[in-house]
């Protein structure tokens, strides 16, 4: 048996000799790689905490201790690690292990990271409240340098200091987000570099001077602000955390398991705020992932031999929605100089690469940063430019005051361009775009829309950048389209309106975006299960503004309603349409098909789709 194989949970980890982790990494390493071939996920982040991860369940006690992992990417080697190897095989799958750590799954899961820059205000919440109940326990944050950017992780870090607790923050440097971190952070991330020497020297000192009690509390702090200072002056180097309080260390090598045990040990025990800097290369240890790491943060099915991705032939099928948006935006920005592109690190997900290439200098990266992205394309907006803002939905959540605060009131020309909006399939209700409707359709000045196909993706970013529009938002989903032919003429598309697809006699059946092929499919089947029979199909479009002609016409011929929507019931798009009817006197009968007041769990979209009602059979179901 392995020494891996001898591991259930990290008790067993910690009986090992210190000689056996660089094995125990080796194995863990083989065991990532060799699962997420055969059952894809993200590989390449979590390859790059290996030997983080062991060293932390061998020096700490967990999970009595916490650690809280920023962005559950990197956290495969930890599931691995605590109880869960004989079901990684499940993982991302339906009723299988989750996709990112999460309380409800484990003891060792502390806390919620499907999205970035959390970990150390929940680890300082954790360490405070350790101390106020008198509790032993070390608490330990590890973050990326891509999620160091987001505005969270900076009011954490300013808030560390201010509090009493003893927490450790890992900052895992590597560089990377998903696509390559940008911005100041990254630069200062790659100039930092602090005397090992002295740190180890400092220790020692301060170790010594506290246990006579030399070293009490307000003491402290003006000892390390006097060596912080005399650092930056020796050094020639400004240290933004020891600026903080916090005490800095590093870099060092994230790779090397017996020197990060050594290093935690000695962290382990000194109070007050930490900082353990440390460079490590995402993907490491697969020599694919490691020289593309963008490629192998979530590669799909590889053969681990070659290295070689197993892609299906697309060959003649529709496009994705991203590739679309992409294609049809430079498109548009060839056409009109004042259109620029946003994105919060995700240019390549969402593919505004294709006009980043061409046009650098109109396509900004603004990186792990949301409410930024937004206000930041306020700003240009407010200058005269259309920013087409692209977010993944679930991450726009973020940016929710800054819609308000920053584009809706000022009634700026932004475009909002809510990628993975609905069921996104394998990672779960932390990126299930369900709730951006319900939340945005309150909110004045807002135009909302949905397309039905590519081609009304293209009518509508079309539309969206003609003057007077204010702001506009267009969701769609994650994946392929529809149509093979999609690069249709760019036509406006008056704001507010729908479109009957299909006629009928007996029922109306009101559908927002794409998920309207599902009930078209319903409609066909059951008219002919069920002879003599038809049902009305219309595409409404826009949820905000209604078509009320359209409504009023539907309201007028049919008794009965169902409204079918790829996001939340409460407050969505089939609300929208009751509110309307209940406004102008109609007692039309409407049913609702959309996401329940629950949290949908990861699988495949079309798995989830039917747990929910709202696949070909739901519709049917509800329209019988």
């Amino acid at each position: 048996m392995t020494l891996l194989g001898k591991i259930e949970y990290p008790s067993d980890l910690r009986k090992l000799d210190e000689n056996q982790l660089p094995d125990v990494c080796e194995q863990l390493r083989r065991d990532i790689v060799d699962e997420l071939s055969v059952n894809p996920g993200h590989l390449a982040s979590s390859l790059g905490v290996v030997e983080l991860t062991v060293a932390l369940h061998y020096v700490f006690d967990t999970p009595n201790d916490r650690i809280v992992w920023d962005v559950g990417h990197q956290a495969y080697g930890h599931k691995i690690l605590t109880g869960r190897r004989e079901l990684f095989y499940t993982n991302r799958k339906l009723h299988g292990i989750m996709p990112f750590p999460s309380p409800k799954e484990s003891e060792y899961d502390t806390f919620t990271c499907g999205h970035a820059s959390n970990s150390i205000s929940a680890a300082l919440g954790m360490a405070v409240a350790t101390k106020a109940k008198g509790v032993h326990r070390h608490v330990v944050a590890v973050i990326g340098d891509g999620a160091m950017s987001g505005g969270l992780a900076f009011e954490g870090l300013n808030n560390v200091s201010q509090q009493p607790n003893d927490m450790l923050i890992i900052l895992n440097d590597n560089n990377m987000s998903i696509d390559r971190s940008v911005g100041g952070m990254k630069q200062y991330l790659l100039g930092l570099n602090t005397n090992e020497t002295y740190n180890a020297l400092k220790f020692k000192v301060s170790r010594w001077m506290h246990s006579r009690g030399y070293l009490e509390d307000d003491r402290r702090k003006g000892l390390i602000r006097l060596s912080n200072a005399l650092k930056s002056a020796i050094s020639h180097q400004q240290n933004i955390f020891e600026g903080l309080d916090i005490r800095y260390f590093g870099p060092f090598d994230g790779h090397n398991v017996k020197e990060l045990v050594r290093i935690l040990k000695q962290l382990k025990g000194m109070s007050g705020p930490k900082l353990l800097h440390l460079h490590t290369v995402k993907g490491k240890g697969y020599e694919p992932a490691e020289k593309s790491a963008t490629i192998w943060h979530a590669p799909g099915k590889f053969d681990v031999d070659t290295g070689e991705r197993i892609v299906k032939d697309t060959t003649g099928q529709p496009p994705r929605f991203q590739d679309v948006f992409g294609e049809t935006l430079l498109e548009l920005a060839r056409q009109n100089p004042r259109i620029v592109g946003v994105t919060p690190a995700m240019p390549t997900g969402c593919s505004m690469n294709i006009m980043m290439d061409e046009m650098p200098d109109r396509t900004f990266d603004v990186g792990i940063a949301e409410g930024h992205a937004v206000t930041f394309s306020g700003g240009m907006a407010k200058e005269g430019m259309i920013p087409f803002c692209n977010i993944y939905s679930a991450f726009s959540q973020r940016s929710y005051d800054n819609v308000i605060h920053d584009v809706a009131i000022l009634n700026l020309p932004v475009v909002l361009c809510l990628d993975r909006a609905g069921l996104v399939g394998e990672d779960g209700p932390t990126h299930h775009g369900a709730f951006d409707i319900a939340s945005l359709r309150p909110v004045p000045n807002m135009t909302i829309c949905s397309p039905y196909d590519e081609h009304e993706l293209r009518r509508m970013m079309f539309t969206a950048q003609k003057n007077g529009k204010g702001p506009f938002v267009i969701r769609y989903p994650r994946g392929n389209g529809y149509l093979s032919d999609w690069r249709c003429k760019l036509e406006e598309i008056t704001v507010g309106t729908g479109r009957r697809l299909k006629d009928g006699s007996d029922m109306a059946v009101l559908t927002l975006g794409p998920i309207g092929h599902n009930a078209a499919e319903a409609i066909a089947e059951l008219e002919k299960e069920q002879p003599g029979r038809t049902i009305a199909h219309y595409d409404m479009r826009f949820v905000k503004p209604l078509d009320e002609k359209l409504l009023k016409e539907v309201a007028e011929r049919y008794g009965t309603v169902v409204t079918v929507e790829d996001g939340v019931r409460n407050g969505g798009f089939g609300s929208a349409v009751l509110e309307w009817l209940s406004d102008h006197g109609y007692n039309t009968k409407v049913t609702r098909l959309g996401l329940p007041d629950t949290f949908v769990e990861h699988g495949k979209v079309e798995e989830l789709q039917h747990i929910v009602g709202i696949d070909k059979e739901g519709i049917k179901k509800a329209l019988k």
